[in-house]
C-alpha cells in the first residue's frame, strides 16, 4: 500500500499554517515549501518537514515534489501574493500567476502526484450586482475583476482549469474569502484593522462589508477538497456577509472596547480617499485610505458556499466565535491591552 505525503505551499504563511496543523493533527505526512529567509518559517510545525526555495524558480520544486518509490503525494498550493495595491505589478504576477504554473508544470511531471487543491480566491470570480449571491463559475477572466490582484488569481485559476482539460490533471479549485481569526502572526490587513479597532486608533469607520471565512475552517474547508472535491470542480469557502458596525458591536460586546464611534457613508469616504490619495502621490506617503478599500467595502461581498457545505461538508463557525478567539490570542501576544 502506497504512503501519502502532503505537500504544502505557502506554510509560513496564516492559512497554509492552519493547513499545515490540521494535516498533521489527523496524522498525515507533511513535507512545506518555504521561501528561503522568511522569518515566519518558525512557525511551521516542527513535525512537518521543510523545503526551501522559490515558486518563481521551477528547479528549485524539484526537491519539493522529488519522493521515495512507493509515495503518493497530494499537493495543496496555498501560497500566494497578497496585497491590497490594486495597481499592477511584476512581482505578483510571477508569484501568483508563474509560480502556479510552475506548480501545474511539476504536479503533471510526478506520476505519484495524484491531485492538486489549487487555492484561489472570491476575488477571481466576477461580482454580480447586490441582491444576488455570487456563485461559482467554469470559466476565469482577468477582465472581469477588478484589481491586479484579483486578475493574478482569476488567470492562475484558468491555467489549473486548463490542465485539467487539456492535460488530464486531477485538480480542484476553493476559493477562500477574506480570512479572519488567531495565530496569523504576519498580523495581516483584516488582523491589524481588528488589532487599531480595539485599541482605539480608529475612531471613524464607514459603512460597508465583508465576507470573512474563520482561518481554521477555510483550512478544513482546504483538506476536505483535498479528499472530497471533484476533478475540475471550483468551491466557494466564505461565510455570511458582515458590516464593519457589526463586527465593531461583537468587539465591543467582547472585549467592552468603545471600538469606531462614527461611521462614513461610502460616498463620502470614496471623495476622502480620492483627497488622500492626490496627497499622497504629491508627498510620496501612502495614503490612510484608498479607493479601492471603499470598493471593497461597498461591492457586492455576498457569496454562496451551498455547494461546499453540500459536497465537502464545509461550515463556518458564527463572527462573534471567531472574534472572541482572536481576542483571546491577540492579549496573550500582547497585540491588545
Amino acid at each position: 500500500m502506497s504512503e501519502t505525503l502532503y505537500l504544502v505551499t505557502g506554510a509560513a504563511g496564516f492559512l497554509g499554517s492552519h493547513v499545515c496543523h490540521q494535516l498533521l493533527e489527523r496524522g498525515e505526512r507533511v513535507r512545506t515549501f518555504v521561501l528561503e529567509g522568511d522569518p515566519a518559517i518558525q512557525y511551521i510545525p516542527k513535525e512537518a518537514e521543510i523545503v526551501k526555495g522559490d515558486l518563481c524558480d521551477i528547479n528549485s520544486l524539484e526537491n519539493f515534489f522529488k519522493v521515495p518509490e512507493g509515495t503518493e503525494t497530494i499537493v495543496l498550493h496555498v501560497a500566494s501574493m497578497v496585497t491590497v495595491n490594486p495597481d499592477f505589478n511584476q512581482k505578483l504576477m510571477d508569484v501568483n500567476v508563474g509560480g502556479t504554473k510552475n506548480i501545474i508544470q511539476k504536479c503533471l511531471e510526478h506520476k505519484e502526484c495524484k491531485k492538486l487543491v489549487y487555492v484561489s480566491s472570491t476575488g477571481a470570480i466576477p461580482e454580480l450586482p447586490k441582491g444576488q449571491k455570487i456563485k461559482e463559475v467554469n470559466e476565469f477572466d482577468a477582465e472581469k475583476v477588478v484589481g491586479w490582484y484579483s486578475k493574478s488569481k482569476a488567470m492562475a485559476t484558468q491555467a489549473v482549469l486548463d490542465a485539467v482539460k487539456n492535460d488530464g490533471l486531477n485538480a480542484c479549485v476553493v476559493h477562500p474569502s477574506g480570512i479572519l481569526g488567531p495565530q496569523d502572526y504576519a498580523v495581516g490587513e483584516t488582523t491589524g484593522t481588528v488589532i487599531r479597532i480595539i485599541n482605539g486608533e480608529m475612531p471613524i469607520g464607514m459603512g460597508g462589508s465583508f465576507n470573512l471565512g474563520d482561518v481554521r475552517d477555510l483550512a478544513a474547508g482546504c483538506i476536505a477538497a483535498a479528499d472530497k472535491g471533484r476533478k475540475g470542480e471550483c468551491y466557494i469557502l466564505g461565510n455570511e456577509e458582515v458590516t464593519l458596525k457589526e463586527m465593531c458591536k461583537l468587539l465591543d460586546k467582547e472585549l467592552h472596547c468603545g471600538t469606531c464611534k462614527f461611521y462614513l457613508p461610502l460616498g463620502l469616504a470614496k471623495l476622502l480617499a480620492k483627497q488622500m490619495e492626490k496627497k499622497a502621490a504629491k508627498t510620496g506617503t501612502k495614503p490612510l485610505m484608498t479607493t479601492f478599500s471603499v470598493y471593497n467595502l461597498e461591492r457586492n461581498n455576498t457569496f454562496d458556499y451551498s455547494k461546499a457545505e453540500k459536497e465537502l461538508g464545509y461550515h463556518t463557525r458564527s463572527y462573534a466565535e471567531t472574534l472572541h478567539d482572536e481576542a483571546v490570542w491577540l492579549r496573550a501576544e500582547g497585540k491588545i491591552a
